[in-house]
């Protein structure tokens, strides 16, 4: 389920990974929405482990210069007032038996977390609709 309209205050977010590097980074691929939502201080933000995995493995592989992320990620995390997420034996088992054709683990993983929390994610991936999250995008 995506959420193209505004208006989100009070809400709980779970910033997929790249929504996590364009707000660090100010670039302009992240809609005015979705960063209005992540500066709102109304709102809790949440940043899942799996995204320092997976920031960590890209940066090891020379698919992204991760920084400060890559190096210090809880701490810099931290630093922006977001909570850490941890990935849990129940969210695997959760994001492994999602069905649907997305392949990627590392949004599988923030697919179930968002689930089983009640997060919206904040995403640009529209196939996570699939599975039934709430996605803001705007």
């Amino acid at each position: 389920m995506s959420c193209e309209s505004g208006g989100y205050s009070d809400v709980h977010l779970l910033l997929d990974t790249h929504a996590l590097l364009w707000h660090a980074s100010d670039d302009v691929q992240l809609p005015p929405g979705a960063k209005a939502a992540i500066e709102d201080p109304a709102n809790v933000i949440f940043v899942s482990a799996a995204s320092a995995w997976e920031i960590a493995t890209k940066t090891r592989l020379g698919k992204l210069i991760g920084g400060r992320l890559a190096m210090a990620f809880v701490a810099a995390v931290r630093e922006q007032g977001y909570h850490v997420l941890s990935v849990s034996a129940q969210d695997a088992q959760d994001a492994g038996s999602l069905p649907g054709p997305h392949g990627d683990p590392f949004d599988r993983m923030l697919a179930a977390q968002a689930l089983s929390r009640g997060l919206t994610l904040v995403s640009n991936d529209a196939v996570l609709d699939r599975f039934g999250v709430v996605r803001l995008w705007t």
